[in-house]
């Protein structure tokens, strides 16, 4: 494994919410502990609520909470998927807290369950906790139910206590008019932050190197700054995948340590990766006898119809059409470059990564009609693979009768579709789509133009 390579007892930075690899320079993450711990301890309060965005750490403070306190004092329920009927929610609550499944279907007799269950516990001189992560996904209809259970007390106490940790549009819900009365019953109310500096985002990393075992500087200083923005200035989520990455790269690679390039490297990959997807422009609508191509694959099919030898009007005409479609799977903008995404196969750091084995190597072609004469063939090397791509010769005539504009245009179709019959080409996690995209949409340019 990667971690032994670096002498690590266990992985350092998994996305699982391990409370054993709690790290503490998160401030605002440790203060919706600590106030959330006082709320069930010593509060006695009956909402407790943990707000924040996504990969900020609101599921690692539910368990973190739970692994604080002494669980002989409370019986617990732990609901990861809120977004169910009622019904379903108060079988499952109903069901963690006696240990036994629980088979009623009525709302009103779970209510009474739940109830007497409540009293049970606090004779056994414990208290029941009911924790709710993704609450964000709970149905207003159920909040209000779930608000009308704190009405279940008696007159010197709360008999149990709800933490409710949801994404910022559950904050947005509580404080809303309608939901006043059970806004009014949270007892503390937290919303976690990103890491809030560089310093803070090297003692989180390092700390994490540490509670897995490591006895070592890993990461130099200079890299810490590069964490900080590719993780979009502090998020964990992000820092744990950047870094898990940057471990595996530097075992495949041999580093005895992880500098700034590396991470470097590796948030561009990642930035890209995980980027929004290039969006799909609606084509205008036409009249139906003037219907295009919807696609490479349809494209194909209207070559089977025309002759070779037909007039060089109708494929000026063909082309013409086709070019004024955008293609129906996701491209790079047109002016998008080699520089604009990184080559991990020219990369020193990265080169073992995406090295297709020799099983992958397979001819593979874009446009291959029986009834088309193959007029030229482009051959080039992605990794190990070795790639065959057939022109066709009326594609050819077609594309060196129109612009240069419309022959780009063609290109990336055809690599696109090379790309979607081609699987291996992107086999690995670190390969480049739009890299890849580019190199073969650039030799069949150079084939065509």
């Amino acid at each position: 494994m990667y971690y032994n390579y670096w002498n690590l007892e266990k992985p350092p930075f998994d996305n699982v919410p391990d409370p054993s690899m709690y790290a503490e320079c998160h401030t605002s993450m440790e203060n919706a502990i600590a106030e959330t711990l006082f709320a069930i301890e010593e509060g006695g309060e009956c909402i407790a609520v943990i707000v924040g965005d996504v990969g900020l750490g609101k599921t690692m403070s539910l368990r973190m909470i739970i692994d604080s306190i002494a669980q002989d004092k409370y019986k617990i329920a732990l609901i990861t998927n809120p977004s169910t009927t009622f019904v379903q929610l108060m079988r499952e609550i109903i069901g963690q807290i006696t240990g036994k499944q629980c088979e009623e279907k009525k709302k009103v007799d779970l209510i009474e369950i739940f109830n007497k269950l409540l009293f049970k516990t606090i004779d056994e001189g414990k208290k029941v906790l009911v924790f709710i992560d993704e609450a964000n996904a709970i149905s207003s209809a159920n909040l209000e139910n779930l608000r009308l259970l704190t009405n279940m007390q008696d007159d010197k106490r709360n008999l149990f206590t709800m933490v409710l940790a949801g994404q910022m549009e559950l904050a947005r819900r509580l404080e809303q008019p309608k939901f006043a009365n059970l806004f009014q019953r949270i007892g503390t109310y937290n919303k976690i932050e990103k890491i809030p500096s560089i310093d803070m985002v090297k003692s989180y990393v390092e700390t994490r190197i540490k509670l897995a075992g490591g006895k070592r500087k890993i990461f130099t200083d200079d890299a810490f700054n590069i964490i900080w923005e590719h993780s979009e200035h502090g998020i964990p989520r992000l820092i744990n995948k950047i870094c898990k990455l940057a471990l595996k790269a530097g075992e495949t690679n041999g580093f005895c340590e992880i500098n700034g390039e590396v991470i470097h490297q590796v948030g561009e990959r990642f930035r890209k990766i995980t980027g929004p997807a290039v969006q799909k422009r609606m084509p205008r609508k036409r009249p139906k006898e003037e219907m295009i191509p919807s696609s490479v694959e349809e494209l194909e099919i209207v070559h089977e119809k025309v002759s070779v030898n037909q007039k060089e009007e109708h494929d000026e005409q063909l082309v013409e059409k086709w070019s004024m479609k955008e293609p129906s799977i996701d491209l790079p903008e047109e002016n998008s470059t080699e520089e604009d995404s990184l080559s991990l196969n020219k990369n020193e750091y990265f080169e073992p990564f995406i090295t297709q084995s020799s099983s992958c190597a397979m001819p593979a072609s874009v446009i291959n009609n029986d009834s088309l004469v193959q007029d030229d063939i482009a051959e080039t090397e992605i990794g190990e693979c070795k790639l065959r791509i057939i022109l066709p010769s009326d594609l050819i005539q077609q594309a060196q009768s129109t612009t240069q504009e419309h022959r780009l245009k063609l290109a990336g179709a055809m690599a696109a579709k090379t790309l979607k019959e081609n699987p291996q080409l992107t086999k690995s996690p670190y390969a480049d789509p739009v890299s890849i995209w580019s190199e073969i949409r650039d030799l069949v340019l150079s084939k065509i133009g």
